[in-house]
């Protein structure tokens, strides 16, 4: 297979076919990924919901550092940079805390409405 590309973008039609199907690849796994993320969120507002009711905390660190641990595991096993994987797992806890606090606001604005 030639890899030969030039200014006037004649690429191999066995190297755009091959380039082709690893996007497509990509494409679904892509998509399998915001799926299993807006799962993952379902869950979590549940869980926001839940802590509001019972005046819970919206952050939970010690939780948070053993999911850090767990998954920074899991990425060496599945040959993913752990570091990445953190930072990833980092961003996703910050989105779910700021989801719990506005749970959380909304809880007791709500409760203080319905109290006057």
């Amino acid at each position: 297979m030639t890899t030969s590309n030039n200014a006037t973008g004649g690429v191999d039609p066995e190297v755009r076919a091959e380039l082709a199907r690893l996007r497509d690849s990509i494409d679904n796994i892509d998509a399998a990924v915001i799926h299993m993320l807006a799962e993952r969120f379902k869950a979590t507002q549940q869980v926001g919901h839940l802590k509001a009711r019972h005046q819970l905390p919206p952050a939970d660190p010690a939780r948070e550092s053993r999911q850090i641990e767990r998954l920074r595991a899991l990425a060496e096993s599945a040959k993913l940079d752990p570091a990445f994987a953190e930072k990833f797992l980092n961003f996703i806890i910050a989105e779910v805390i700021r989801h719990h606090e506005r749970i959380a606001d909304d809880t007791v604005n709500g409760a203080a409405k319905t109290a006057n």
